[in-house]
């Protein structure tokens, strides 16, 4: 009975709403890559589970929402006081304001391996077009300016070089749209959405100089700072054209109760930027966020769970406060709600991409220690139910969530309950019974617990020094 399969069980909480409105779902297609390195790069991915994207740029400065203020739209929330394009000025001039003097990329890389996670993202550049790596292609970046004789003003190369030291994944975030190029937003006309604010068939030649730009930046960080395992291509409504239809369908027009999404042409030739960053980068992760096709390597929902399991890759990016950059005023969610959080992803298939933006002056806020601290340990014991597993068919009874090994030999079970319940004398389940006669021990201490079923239940005997307790999570193993 039991044989090959090994059990987890975590208490959980639910999940969060979403923060913003303007968020990504899912693409609703998906193709796998045909690239030998690029599967086998995937594959190595999916192993991974947990990391952590960075919001840094120019708008930590005033400890403001990332570039969507001075997007013409009317969603964002912005200082009223000022004329439109006065606050896109002083936006822009938050560049002469941002000197993190405090930055040390070890100690972030340090904690961020000591909280479980195994790659990062980070913003070389936002949608406002502020350069966090020493580009050659504009002068508005973070190597100008107040922190620009810091021997680590370079900020990309040592941010890489810090996480790669700690043997994690290093992913660039870039954005496809520049709200700073001229060639983007071009000042001759006004800027009411997030789109290109110039007609492309009268002026093609402005167009081709963007996309040899942006070719040209996404050039250098794939040439100039050293292995880069995921080009993570933010921006997905700088495409090619849409039928009104499928624009409706994929975007979500009707459901959202805008158009500001495009059906007319703005692709900025990925065919030509994914050969040359494969090219430099063999066996590279491109992600072309809701761009479905050969350059959308996985899936990203943003700042939500997938109401199903899904099989094709995939990762939600969600946040550990409100927002995705600093803002002082703004608290933490718990450290058991991010291992509640990631167990779900884990079972339905996916990968959690946790955020939150560094400060001003170059560190980690105060209020994501602990709750990273305490993922940490947890994963430490427990990982074992958490990385390198595999979705199973029957991955979900109420709150208890499944998932097993990748040879298919081993099946974990997560259960979950409130928040801040004391434990119970036993833990149940439905569902991927185990087969009799194996022995099930606490992962935690590695003694065996006692265990039986009961019709369709799996009932578990918790030790007598554990009933009462508090505790994010518990872990157990079946041989």
């Amino acid at each position: 009975m039991f044989r090959g399969l090994i059990l987890t069980v975590l208490l959980a909480f639910p999940l969060l709403s979403n923060a913003q409105e303007d968020i990504y779902d899912p693409s609703a297609q998906y193709e796998y890559p045909k690239d030998p390195l690029v599967r086998k790069k995937l594959d190595q991915w999916q192993d991974l589970k947990f990391g952590v994207i960075l919001h840094w740029g120019v708008y930590t400065a005033a400890g403001i929402p990332e570039s969507w203020v001075i997007s013409g739209e009317p969603w964002p929330k912005r200082d009223t006081t000022m004329a439109y394009e006065d606050y896109k000025k002083w936006y822009w001039g938050l560049a002469s304001k941002l000197n993190p003097v405090k930055f040390n990329p070890d100690k972030w890389a340090e904690i961020s391996k000591n909280a479980g996670m195994k790659y990062i993202v980070f913003t070389t550049k936002h949608h406002d077009g502020f350069n966090m790596f020493d580009t050659r292609q504009s002068d508005y970046k973070i190597t100008n300016g107040p922190f620009a004789k810091n021997p680590k003003a370079d900020v990309t190369k040592y941010i890489f070089d810090a996480y790669r030291k700690q043997g994690m994944m290093i992913g660039a975030y870039f954005s496809k749209p520049d709200w700073h190029s001229q060639d983007f937003w071009w000042d001759r006309f006004p800027t009411p959405s997030r789109n290109i604010n110039y007609d492309m068939s009268k002026y093609p030649q402005k167009w081709q100089k963007f996309k040899d730009f942006t070719y040209n930046q996404i050039a250098e960080i794939l040439g100039n700072y050293g292995q880069v395992d995921i080009l993570w291509l933010d921006g997905g409504w700088v495409r090619p054209a849409l039928k009104a239809e499928l624009a409706r369908e994929e975007w979500g027009m009707n459901k959202r109760g805008r158009a500001n999404y495009p059906n007319f042409n703005q692709e900025v030739d990925m065919p030509r930027i994914a050969k040359m960053a494969r090219e430099k980068q063999p066996g590279i992760l491109v992600v072309d966020r809701t761009v479905h096709g050969p350059y959308e390597n996985y899936r990203t929902p943003e700042q939500s769970v997938p109401k199903t399991q899904m099989k094709e890759p995939w990762e939600t990016c969600i946040t550990l406060t409100k927002s995705w950059s600093y803002r002082s005023e703004e608290k933490a969610k718990s450290g058991t709600w991010v291992i509640h959080t990631l167990a779900e992803i884990v079972a339905k298939g996916g990968n959690m991409l946790l955020g939150f933006g560094p400060t001003p002056e170059g560190e980690f806020p105060k209020e994501v220690e602990k709750p990273l601290e305490e993922v940490g340990q947890w994963l430490k014991q427990n990982g074992e139910a958490i990385y390198g597993t595999r979705i199973t068919d029957n991955y979900n009874d109420g709150t208890t969530w499944f998932t097993q090994s990748k040879d298919g030999k081993i099946k974990y079970a997560i259960v979950c309950v409130k928040e801040g319940e004391s434990l119970p004398a036993t833990l149940k389940w439905k569902g991927n019974i185990p087969a009799g006669g194996s022995k099930i021990r606490l992962i935690s201490t590695g003694k065996n617990v006692n265990w039986k079923q009961e019709g369709e239940e799996v009932v578990i005997v918790l030790p007598k020094n554990l009933m009462g307790k508090k505790t994010q999570a518990l872990a157990f193993a079946f041989n």
